[in-house]
């Protein structure tokens, strides 16, 4: 990652670790890492944090691995992006009137189907 995706991807963090109501000590126990290191990632400091920490801090935070991959820009061998990290990922240069359209045609669609379709927030997970 570069220095400003590695700061959206921590402060997308920190808003899913607050959201679940830990605190980085909270986070680092029960992870099995140290409170530094969650600063550190939650700061942006780490360009490349190692993926075993991500899949631990995800497993603590009930993300989906593949979401937590995706917005840390790693590739993901088994599992996919849910729909809307993939869809601005992939088609970054569409204008974000059919970004916008597109999630929500998605969203209709899979919740007429009974499908949980949720993902990153829009631009979470975007490049600059």
């Amino acid at each position: 990652m570069d220095k400003e995706r590695a700061k959206r991807f921590g402060r997308w963090l920190r808003t899913k670790r607050q959201q679940a109501g830990l605190s980085k000590m909270q986070l680092a126990k029960r992870s099995g890492m140290s409170d530094t290191s969650i600063l550190r990632i939650e700061e942006g400091i780490f360009l490349a944090p190692a993926p075993d920490k991500l899949a631990r801090i995800a497993d603590v935070l009930g993300l989906e691995l593949a979401d937590v991959y995706a917005m840390a820009d790693y590739a993901v061998p088994d599992d996919l992006p849910s729909f809307q990290p993939y869809l601005r990922t992939k088609y970054r240069g569409l204008p974000q009137k059919a970004v916008a359209d597109l999630n929500k045609a998605f969203t209709d669609i899979a919740k007429r189907h009974g499908y949980d379709a949720r993902g990153p927030s829009p631009g979470e997970d975007e490049q600059p």
